[in-house]
């Protein structure tokens, strides 16, 4: 069966490379996954909700966090869910037209476009130039429209493609930065999509769920987080999301270890159901194994307060913390 995966575009957009690594993995089963770039992220779910193909959309930067937009947009799709999650490393080049002097790069640059994530995750290039930002559709669009006095971020490859110089390579600020993308089918088609893929991929799942308390007021967070915990599921993200136009009232969206068809999921979704909650699956995937780090010490954000763990016992040391970080005078 021939199939198409479509992705935020143009070609050699870092969507574009988890398009390819997903269409190797969906084609896992002999069949044949093409992958079509398309222009804006809408136009991906519009695609996957009238059977066009699947989709793919940028989902998670270990820099720059949940790609907001994306996630309002699955939790508003109709009939959308992801089945399959997969990974890129992202790193960032500078570009310039290659019919630019050098003394023309040096001086004449004012401007660097790039999309915002992009544009955010090389901050420190970008004002060490103090260069005007200005945002794209995707890293790799900028690339495609280059224009003179401006610098694009994209993907090495996308120098090759249009026909640019490197300005400066690996601009980003942080090294190891990787951006996750889910692979979107129609909700209808789940059990079907997700039947070769755990099968190929033998081992634990992992559910993206968002829930919206109805009756609102003191402790419903605190007796959502109840549920999952009395449940014995494992979370490993909690984060929320106001309901736009409503102020005071979120959507909460979980990432938990666990299927909602195992028992112990299932009785949470039912405890919440029965409270009068809305619930809503946003995909269910193939759980990789994560290597669970410690935090490196060094890279605390400044302030706050930490004590080593040999020094708790000290009351003093425990006494000027506490004074200092909750403003008692």
């Amino acid at each position: 069966m021939n199939r198409t995966l479509y992705y935020l575009g143009p070609r050699g957009s870092f969507s574009h490379q988890a398009a390819e690594a997903a269409a190797r993995l969906l084609g896992r089963d002999g069949s044949s996954v093409g992958t079509e770039p398309l222009d804006e992220v809408p136009d991906i779910l519009h695609a996957v909700e009238t059977g066009m193909g699947w989709g793919i959309i940028a989902w998670e930067n270990n820099v720059e966090g949940y790609v907001m937009p994306n996630l309002d947009a699955l939790i508003d799709a109709r009939d959308i869910v992801g089945f399959l999650r997969v990974g890129v490393d992202i790193s960032f080049d500078a570009f310039v037209r290659d019919d630019s002097s050098d003394g023309e790069t040096s001086a004449a640059l004012s401007e660097v476009a790039a999309h915002p994530h992009g544009l955010a995750q090389c901050g420190r290039f970008i004002r060490r130039h103090g260069w005007q930002t200005r945002p794209a559709a995707s890293n790799a669009a900028a690339c495609r429209d280059l224009q003179p006095g401006q610098v694009a971020l994209g993907p090495s490859i996308c120098g090759t493609l249009y026909g640019l110089r490197t300005y400066q390579s690996h601009v980003q600020d942080y090294e190891a930065g990787r951006t996750e993308f889910l692979v979107l089918g129609r909700r209808r088609q789940a059990d079907e999509l997700l039947a070769p893929i755990t099968g190929a991929y033998p081992g634990d799942i992992e559910t993206i769920i968002s829930f919206i308390p109805v009756n609102t007021g003191p402790g419903v967070l605190a007796d959502l987080l109840d549920l999952v915990r009395d449940a014995g599921l494992n979370m490993t993200s909690f984060i929320s999301r106001p309901i736009k136009g409503h102020g005071g009232t979120y959507s909460f969206i979980a990432t938990v270890d666990a299927a909602p068809w195992q028992p112990r999921f299932t009785h949470a979704l039912d405890a919440v159901l029965a409270h009068g909650d809305w619930v809503k699956t946003l995909a269910v995937y193939p759980r990789r194994e994560r290597s669970n780090p410690p935090v490196d010490v060094r890279t605390l954000p400044h302030g706050g307060v930490r004590i080593e763990a040999d020094r708790c016992a000290n009351g003093d040391d425990m006494e000027i913390a506490m004074r200092r970080e909750l403003l008692w005078r």
